[in-house]
């Protein structure tokens, strides 16, 4: 069935003190999205820088999440480190938390949590760290949506467990046969409308093509586009334009969620 809402979902706060990643602002992707994932800090972004994308979040109504990483600012948390799996979930849990405070500050709350980067895709196959995360968060962030891919260990662990999840697809990653994203650490320039057209191929059609030259069916409830894709501006302008011109509704992914439950 043709998807008629959809959440668009963002990194955002990926700096650090006065130095920047990416070529657009916050200001400016914010005007684009419903969802915003925030750098809490370990693999990018400060104290300061939270607090002004949160306060961002609230003057343009965008729902707020946290965007956990790997402990890795020099490698921007695109590099695996190795950890027992305990250790990890407890890093997360001191990410989330520290976000939550400024969502309390600003009136707000935490409508989600998404792991970033390589922290992301090692929880998508490790069954054991999915399991110990979704544990931690059902007790202390139980009513918070938790953003994988629908292929994910973490998806299939957390709707088992009761976590409410939501299945991301990916505009500015290609896809492997096997439904999964194919990791990148850095990104070559996109063409926008190659781009937004995928997206509405995914919404339309439920499809994707991949690497291999196959066509295969997806499951989501967001897209995600990254900041520091370059042109990640002109990629989240077109995509949110033809979302918008083919009848798709934009709206954040606890609304998405609430109408397809």
């Amino acid at each position: 069935m043709p998807r008629t809402m959809v959440d668009l979902n963002c990194d955002l706060g990926e700096g650090f003190g006065q130095w920047t990643l990416g070529e657009a602002t916050d200001d400016a992707l914010m005007d684009l999205i419903s969802s915003a994932n925030v750098a809490t800090g370990f693999h990018a972004g400060d104290p300061n820088l939270m607090d002004r994308v949160v306060r961002l979040a609230v003057e343009r109504g965008v729902a707020l999440g946290a965007h956990p990483g790997y402990r890795d600012l020099q490698g921007f948390g695109r590099r695996v480190i190795q950890a027992k799996p305990d250790e990890l979930v407890n890093d997360i849990l001191y990410q989330v938390g520290a976000l939550r405070e400024f969502a309390r500050r600003h009136g707000t709350r935490l409508q989600h949590v998404k792991p970033h980067g390589a922290l992301y895709m090692e929880a998508a196959r490790d069954e054991t760290l999915s399991r110990l995360m979704v544990d931690a968060l059902l007790k202390s962030s139980p009513d918070t949506l938790l953003f994988c891919m629908d292929v994910s260990k973490t998806c299939a662990v957390a709707s088992a467990a009761g976590l409410p999840v939501v299945r991301e697809f990916y505009a500015d990653r290609d896809y492997d046969r096997s439904g999964s994203i194919v990791f990148a650490r850095r990104m070559r320039p996109l063409d926008p409308a190659e781009v937004a057209d995928k997206c509405v191929r995914a919404c339309r059609e439920g499809k994707v093509r991949t690497v291999e030259g196959d066509d295969i069916d997806i499951a989501f409830d967001s897209i995600c586009f990254h900041s520091d894709t370059p042109g990640a501006l002109a990629i989240g302008t077109a995509v949110r334009t033809a979302l918008l011109k083919d009848g798709i509704r934009i709206a954040a992914a606890a609304d998405v969620i609430a109408q397809t439950t």
